[in-house]
């Protein structure tokens, strides 16, 4: 078991899995958020994105990690490998249905007005198949992580219960009921 004031509690997953979400969650339960607020609120996120533009670089530059000890970071599940061997890592990882990853993202780009149709949804989502289930078996070789897996939408239908869960893996040191409060059912707008 990783104490958590020594390890760095990373939230990770796909992008528009849920990680915003679990980062607000996180942060009402008690926890100090690193990040720096340069991507605030939109229609997208309406609650904020909880991220750190340094992440972005992580391939080139972890050096700034050891920063992080004792508080949450938000990393995107393509930049987990080249996080620093010599540290803990308490890691919650969202799970969504593909399908609404995939309507999610093609929402956003739209009100972007990005191209939606450059990779067709069945292969894009066979590429993000291939990646979780690569970064799932390097997860479980690396002994400096503990990984709790979390469903985005298990956790609309079911919050006490995984909010439960990610406290147990915190042991029992967060605030359960501040952490249910950020559950809004109204921002599930992909639903399939």
């Amino acid at each position: 078991m990783f104490d958590n004031q020594k390890s760095i509690i990373v939230v990770s997953g796909l992008p528009r899995s849920g990680t915003s979400m679990m980062m607000k969650m996180l942060v009402e339960g008690g926890l100090e958020a690193v990040t720096d607020n340069l991507r605030t609120a939109d229609e997208d996120n309406p609650k904020g994105y909880y991220e750190l533009e340094k992440v972005k670089q992580l391939d080139k530059d972890n050096s700034w990690v050891s920063e992080c000890q004792g508080k949450v970071i938000k990393v995107i599940s393509m930049l987990l490998k080249p996080l620093p061997k010599d540290y803990h890592y308490k890691i919650i990882f969202m799970r969504r249905k593909m399908e609404e990853i995939l309507a999610s993202q093609r929402q956003m780009l739209i009100r972007r007005g990005q191209p939606t149709d450059t990779i067709a949804d069945d292969k894009m989502a066979a590429m993000f198949n291939k990646h979780l289930q690569d970064i799932e078996n390097f997860i479980a070789s690396q002994p400096n992580m503990a990984c709790l897996y979390i469903s985005y939408n298990d956790t609309l239908e079911t919050p006490a219960a995984n909010i439960e869960r990610v406290n147990e893996f915190f042991n029992g040191q967060l605030n359960s009921q501040a952490m249910l409060a950020v559950v809004d059912h109204a921002l599930h707008r992909q639903r399939r």
